[in-house]
């Protein structure tokens, strides 16, 4: 009974561990295949975040790009505001300028010697009864010169005087006078260039 007993013990035991061997192997496989699934996992991740890199890469570029633009504009925006900053010196004269007036220098030079030193107002009081043929442009280029400085430069229009004003020459056109005989002599048409400036009185 005794042998029969130890059998049977041996024969449970041997069974025993035959069931536990088997699944001792199926726990291990599990736990390789986890550690695969795992490892697979980690790659993939890496991979992703590998490619947000790269994909977030020229997106910093970008970024980096407009940052700078920004800079650069405010700067420039710095830059201009300081120069629109700096105070201007306050302008006190205009000027006018009539180019080839249809009358020789010395003519215009007689009705500009009456203007010279006068008010604005006055000046043109005298041109408009100047029966004269440089009168009427020599007005002309007084008022011009009284807008620019009303228009352009903020000066008191009733202040206002002729500081200078002064006549050269302009074109010369050569043409020909016929004379005696089949004959022709020269002749020389003469225009003027007339400036003037414009200031206000104290």
């Amino acid at each position: 009974m005794a042998e029969t007993k130890k059998t049977t013990k041996k024969v449970e035991a041997t069974e025993t561990e035959k069931e536990t061997k088997p699944a001792a192997k199926k726990t291990t496989t599990r736990k390789t295949t986890a550690k695969k699934t795992t490892k697979k996992v980690e790659e993939n991740v890496e991979k992703v975040e590998k490619v947000e890199e790269v994909a977030k890469a020229p997106k910093a570029k970008r970024a980096k790009k407009a940052d700078d633009k920004a800079a650069k504009k405010e700067v420039k925006a710095n830059k201009k505001a300081e120069a629109k900053k700096v105070v201007k010196p306050t302008v006190t004269e205009a000027h006018a300028k009539a180019i080839s007036v249809k009358c020789t220098p010395r003519k215009a030079r007689l009705v500009i010697d009456l203007v010279r030193g006068k008010d604005c107002d006055e000046a043109i009081g005298i041109l408009n009864n100047v029966n004269h043929k440089a009168s009427r442009p020599v007005a002309k280029l007084i008022k011009s010169a009284m807008a620019n400085a009303t228009n352009n430069f903020n000066m008191n229009e009733d202040k206002l005087y002729v500081a200078s004003i002064q006549a050269s020459d302009g074109i010369k056109m050569r043409r020909y006078l016929p004379r005696a005989k089949g004959s022709a002599s020269g002749m020389v048409k003469r225009f003027c260039n007339i400036y003037v400036t414009v200031k206000e009185r104290n």
